[in-house]
């Protein structure tokens, strides 16, 4: 039974550490399976993150999963995705479902609330102190448990805690986002190549879109990066903004292990791949469902195995597109060659959702892709 008071000790099957989207889905999974689980964060809810804010239809079906039903009023709906720069611009519609743009606040909301009704315990404004010996004490008091969850993001103190920090890929890029007032253009994910990175757009209202800029460069001046855009700078000239300014890091990071015996990592504290797929809620919610299934079975290795191939695709689609950001060159050509046969895009974007295998379009797609990029004049 959980002691739901935080003067007394916690006494719980699994505690959470980490209250954002992987932790509240982790605890909404394992609630489904009559797992008892207390969920430790220092913020108060809604904890907000500087995201671009869209949900891809897998993620929005895995929320439905996880009892989450998302109305209208939550944000606005996603039909597809598109590319542009200077020169050209190709767009795509998702085959499965619809996506949803909706505030990172409101989605935290959402997901309390469902794990409320869960019966998830939710400390917040509680302390975690990891100490020597898997002890943990939670406001000073020392708690009870079986297993630990480590959701407490890209730094996690949990994955050096337990030993499972040792990485085999990194990488780093640098964002800041913004909300304007004005009534979307599109219904679609906007990502515009331009010379200092990528501008990602999303509508997350009938009124409201979201606006990121995310760069390799961590000194660019984050308050004119819109003159890099000209396009976008002319439809937001006179729109008012909705919310300060907020940066974050993209972070690629795959580790060696993310379970042993005890403790599992979930989220970014599990490794996470670059903002640039569009996928890390998605992940993190499947990964979620996986790891509530191995809890029950008190088999967190098998948590570790399924991990691996949930990510697998998301880490091979971010480094193919974080190479069209490296080399300028290579995104101008891949856009042109994707802008003169459309159906490429919209047959990679069923590879990207996980409505089509990679290699299925490798053999039947990849030889025209390559001459279309091998054939056109940058």
């Amino acid at each position: 039974m959980v002691l739901r008071s935080h003067e007394k000790q916690v006494a719980t099957d699994a505690v959470i550490i980490g209250g954002g989207p992987a932790g509240l889905a982790a605890a909404i999974s394992m609630r489904a399976k009559g797992i008892e689980c207390a969920v430790i964060d220092a913020l108060e809810p809604p904890i907000d993150k500087g995201c671009g804010e869209g949900l891809l239809p897998d993620a929005v079906s895995c929320l439905k999963t996880l009892g989450i039903e998302l109305a209208d009023d939550d944000g606005h709906s996603l039909r597809g995705i598109r590319f542009a720069n200077n020169t050209h611009r190709v767009q795509a519609k998702f085959t499965h479902g619809t996506g949803m743009g909706v505030r990172r606040t409101r989605l935290h909301q959402k997901m309390c609330e469902r794990a409320r009704e869960a019966g998830a315990d939710l400390l917040w404004g509680s302390r975690a102190t990891l100490l020597q010996n898997g002890r943990i004490l939670i406001n000073g008091q020392a708690a009870r448990y079986r297993w630990v969850i480590g959701a407490d993001g890209a730094s996690s103190l949990v994955r050096k805690w337990s030993g499972l920090h040792g990485e085999r890929a990194f990488s780093q890029r640098y964002g800041c986002r913004r909300h304007y007032e004005i009534t979307p253009w599109s219904e679609y994910v906007e990502v515009h190549w331009g010379s200092t990175g990528q501008l990602y757009i999303t509508p997350t209202g009938r009124n409201e879109v979201c606006v990121v800029h995310i760069s390799r460069d961590g000194n660019l001046n984050r308050d004119t990066f819109l003159e890099g855009f000209p396009e976008i700078a002319a439809r937001l000239k006179d729109a008012p903004m909705r919310s300060s300014q907020r940066g974050a890091v993209s972070v690629t990071r795959k580790l060696k292990r993310v379970a042993n015996d005890t403790v599992a990592l979930i989220g970014d504290a599990s490794g996470s791949v670059d903002s640039i797929t569009g996928e890390g809620l998605a992940l993190c919610f499947r990964q979620a469902i996986a790891l509530a299934g191995a809890v029950e079975r008190d088999n967190l290795i098998e948590y570790a195995n399924e991990h691996a191939g949930i990510s697998r695709l998301a880490h091979n689609m971010a480094r193919m597109m974080l190479c069209l950001n490296r080399w300028p060159a290579l995104e101008r050509r891949s856009l042109k060659a994707l802008a003169s046969e459309q159906s490429l895009f919209q047959d990679l974007l069923s590879v990207h959702t996980g409505a089509a295998k990679m290699l299925t379009f490798a053999f039947r797609r990849g030889p025209l892709f390559g001459w279309k990029l091998l054939s056109n004049n940058s």
